[in-house]
């Protein structure tokens, strides 16, 4: 006799503890043959389950701190898998992404508009019919971006006793050190307070990428991604010595570099 098909490895990422308990209880009621669903609490934890299980679905809700539910469905596509976000956005918003292997489920989520969803990814597991899903990613990032949205121009740092205002088109990378987060230029760098996952809420995504939890760097910076001795990724910034740590979760990154 053939063999049943494995059950799909399922993640769910929400940061909202009741919500996630939530959905988790009625994925497993909806869809009782998956098994084990690896419920994350934020969007570092879901990469680094990306990374490690290759999830074939993710339930991912968009708006997570530090890491959003976007860039967490980037690596999952870039792994094969496919996505659905949860949201309480408006339909109007995101209408056009019920196709192929992108859904979505408005908060709080109804179980009827569940159970259409796991048929739906059920057919979908059957054929296993491929998609090209980071261009509908991208798009979808765009039209939920907020217009007129703030995005950090001046970083007030300290250095020794003064305070200097470095220009963001002069920053290289931010790196956490215990309670604070270097700022480095070309030339200098300076310390501040404010928290990484607050830093990225600020930046433009095309811009600046994380690349470990307490890293972000400036693409256009970046020279090359490479193995260490001890099988640890590390990256290289042109014209600067040293190397900083990259994390698995987002290596996917530097696909096609």
């Amino acid at each position: 006799m053939p063999m049943s098909p494995r059950p799909p490895v399922v993640m769910i990422a929400e940061d909202e503890a009741p919500q996630r308990a939530a959905l988790l209880a009625m994925l497993a009621g909806a869809w009782p043959a998956l098994g084990h669903i690896h419920a994350c609490e934020d969007g570092v934890e879901a990469l680094q389950v990306v990374a490690e299980m290759r999830p074939d679905i993710a339930f991912l809700d968009i708006r997570m701190p530090g890491v959003s539910g976007l860039d967490v469905a980037r690596a999952v596509v870039a792994s094969g898998g496919r996505v659905v976000f949860t949201t309480a956005y408006d339909e109007y918003a995101i209408r056009a992404f019920e196709t192929g292997a992108i859904d979505y489920l408005l908060k709080p989520v109804a179980p009827d508009r569940l159970a259409g969803t796991v048929e739906r990814l059920r057919e979908h597991w059957a054929s296993r019919t491929p998609g090209d899903l980071q261009a509908r990613v991208d798009e979808l990032e765009a039209r939920l971006r907020p217009r007129g949205s703030r995005r950090i121009r001046w970083i007030s740092a300290s250095v020794g006793d003064s305070v200097r205002m470095i220009g963001i088109d002069d920053v290289l990378l931010f790196q956490a050190r215990d309670k604070y987060v270097r700022v480095v230029t070309a030339d200098d760098e300076a310390v501040i307070r404010t928290p990484v996952k607050e830093l990225l809420a600020g930046l433009d995504p095309d811009v600046f990428w994380q690349v470990h939890r307490g890293v972000v760097v400036r693409v256009a910076a970046i020279d090359r991604v490479r193995k260490d001795e001890l099988g640890k990724w590390r990256m290289s910034l042109r014209g600067r010595d040293g190397t900083l740590p990259v994390s698995a979760a987002f290596l996917h990154r530097f696909r096609g570099m």
